[in-house]
């Protein structure tokens, strides 16, 4: 049994108008499940693929407050194409941000509502992984992270030091999911979070309980309303555990 990253979960105060940002960032298409409900995938994709991360953007009330511990880089090519993209995405909306990065050969952005996302140098690593290069998540200890979401999935770890840790999809399609060494403690519920699924035919009450004998923990949340199950990672970031498909 295991589980794969499918998605990211992004709240947003207005998910129609974020999403149409992000899918024009990413040329990506938009569908929705409902009002609250917008979703992103690649055109003529058909989910869930390893060859990308979808996002589905959820109506949510509250503002953010802190930098989040999830965030997305995106792919360039070339000197030229990150200041074309920069610049797109400028006239989309995306403004500059401070995260304390100072003088780094990415570009640091916010998106309409003030998302962190980074613009990246051209990388040979990411020339394969579509539009997104990576998702990222800040995390205290990136050894124990890799622990744990390797063997919650069936991602391969490619590279893991005191300060980072790499994995990628086992059929070495899509983007990477990296854990950033960051000491700022979580403070507030991650507004962007994973989103993982058993595949099709597994048990979705023993996947929960592997997960949760590997170190998974309970958010804490009401649950009632909802048909998927919410867990939280070894440092507390939430994650989704959707049905088996």
């Amino acid at each position: 049994m295991a589980t794969r990253l499918v998605q990211i979960n992004m709240k947003a105060r207005d998910d129609s108008a974020l999403g149409r940002f992000w899918a024009e960032a990413l040329g990506w298409s938009i569908d929705s499940e409902g009002p609250g409900v917008t979703n992103l995938e690649p055109v003529g994709f058909a989910y869930p693929d390893p060859a990308a991360v979808c996002i589905d953007l959820i109506a949510r009330p509250e503002p953010k407050t802190v930098k989040n511990r999830v965030h997305l880089d995106l792919t360039t090519t070339s000197a030229a194409h990150q200041a074309d993209v920069v610049a797109r995405l400028q006239a989309l909306g995306a403004t500059p941000a401070d995260v304390g990065q100072g003088d780094v050969p990415w570009t640091v952005m916010a998106d309409p509502e003030g998302n962190e996302f980074c613009v990246l140098e051209p990388r040979p690593l990411y020339q394969d992984t579509g539009p997104i290069a990576a998702v990222v998540v800040d995390c205290t200890d990136p050894r124990a992270m890799a622990r744990f979401w390797g063997e919650a999935m069936d991602w391969t770890l490619h590279e893991v030091t005191d300060d980072h840790a790499v994995m990628r999809s086992a059929e070495g399609v899509g983007p990477y999911l990296e854990f950033l060494r960051n000491p700022d403690p979580k403070t507030v519920w991650n507004r962007v979070h994973l989103d993982v699924r058993p595949y099709r035919g597994d048990d979705l009450a023993a996947e929960e309980a592997r997960l949760r004998a590997l170190g998974a923990i309970d958010p804490g949340i009401d649950q009632s309303d909802i048909p998927w199950t919410v867990l939280a990672d070894p440092e507390g970031n939430e994650f989704c555990l959707l049905g088996p498909g």
